[in-house]
């Protein structure tokens, strides 16, 4: 078979400042036992050239139970030894990506629920976003130790695409140890042509990226296509590519794939805009002159100062309206809010560093925050903050 330079063609990918990046076992094992740096670190320094020019990267990355492997020198006798092993080797991984970047890194265990729970979404998310803000590199795995069905059907692939949507990503990175996406199973069909791009995921696609996965790894490209789909959903493109061709890592630190190109079906923002205008509301919290300002001109996000009043018995994670106090029944505004209705009473019309010192503790300076936040009628915020 061909390498991906030569069977997959020159691509730019698009402008991106945020990215989550998936790397999978088959990368990352050794011949015998253990994790080993071979592929792993010339992807290493794709994420620390990346780093270099002021982007931010996510790093998805399995292989806890390869690195429990090599320290236990066990196999894997069942789900309970495999968790095990997982156990053993999760400390390892994070040791293992920090000697290779030289970043900052740390572990963030997550599971399908994490994206499931209002309260646990919202958590993660903000953790996330700290250690970004702090220059650390997030090394997210599924948390296998527990997680039964998460760990039997291996798809890390899936959980980077839930990632990327709770950080709002630019663009899904999937590193493989297959070039990109074929019309059949290139190992099996020499007729096999390669996909370089996708416009969108549908039945034929999944067809043909149907089969098993490899020795080592737990997902294929089913599980691949499968998270690409989902991110385009959410507005977010993902490039299929191999993780061990450095000439195509070379290239994509230059912003060139040579791989698939799975597009987003909508814009990034357009689709969670959408999303929060159609969520039923479950309160309204009304909001000043200057909040109305705020939220209508600056494009700021919705601080406890501003907030007059609430209505409804709401938790934090829910979709509420914004109400303009000066207008009425009128919602300006939707978005998740950060606090619980009873806190918001509590915080209302005080200053965001008042916050823990009034409940003994803060999600963050924000009631809502302007990535959470979708405006409904510019208008009448024009209007009300005049």
């Amino acid at each position: 078979m061909s390498s991906a330079i030569d069977a997959f063609p020159a691509q730019p990918l698009p402008p991106w400042r945020r990215a989550v990046l998936k790397v999978g076992s088959s990368l990352l094992a050794g011949e015998g036992q253990g994790l080993s740096e071979r592929h792993a670190a010339a992807l290493a320094q794709f994420i620390v050239g990346a780093r270099a020019e002021g982007r931010e990267i996510l790093l998805v990355s399995s292989g806890a139970v390869a690195a429990g492997r090599g320290r236990l020198q066990a196999g894997d006798r069942g789900l309970a030894r495999r968790q095990a092993l997982a156990a053993l080797g999760q400390g390892h991984l994070v040791a293992f990506w920090q000697q290779l970047t030289g970043l900052l890194t740390a572990q963030v265990l997550l599971c399908h629920d994490d994206m499931r729970n209002r309260r646990r979404y919202l958590n993660a998310r903000a953790t996330l976003r700290e250690l970004l803000d702090v220059g650390a590199l997030p090394v997210i795995n599924e948390n296998d130790t527990v997680a039964v069905d998460e760990l039997r059907l291996g798809d890390n692939d899936n959980l980077a695409a839930a990632v990327a949507s709770l950080v709002d990503a630019d663009l899904l990175l999937i590193a493989s140890d297959v070039e990109g996406l074929y019309s059949a199973n290139p190992q099996s069909d020499p007729a096999a042509k390669p996909i370089p791009r996708v416009t969108r995921v549908d039945d034929t696609l999944r067809r043909a990226a149907a089969g098993a996965a490899g020795a080592i790894g737990t997902g294929g490209m089913a599980t691949k296509l499968e998270a690409a789909s989902k991110a385009a959903t959410a507005g977010i493109p993902t490039a299929l590519f191999s993780g061990r061709d450095a000439t195509v890592l070379a290239a994509l630190a230059e912003g060139v794939l040579h791989g698939t190109f799975v597009e987003a079906l909508s814009d990034r923002l357009t689709a969670r805009k959408q999303w929060l205008r159609h969520a039923p509301s479950a309160g309204r919290i009304r909001v000043d002159a200057g909040a109305v300002n705020a939220l209508g001109r600056r494009g700021a996000s919705l601080l406890p100062g501003g907030v007059s009043s609430q209505e409804g018995d709401f938790q934090r994670g829910d979709v509420v309206d914004v109400i303009d106090d000066s207008h009425g029944s009128m919602a300006i505004a939707r978005g998740l809010v950060q606090y619980a209705a009873r806190d918001l009473q509590r915080i209302a019309g005080r200053r965001s560093d008042e916050i823990t010192g009034v409940l003994g503790f803060s999600y963050g300076e924000a009631v809502i925050h302007r990535d959470d936040l979708v405006l409904l009628d510019h208008r009448a915020m024009n209007e009300g903050a005049r």
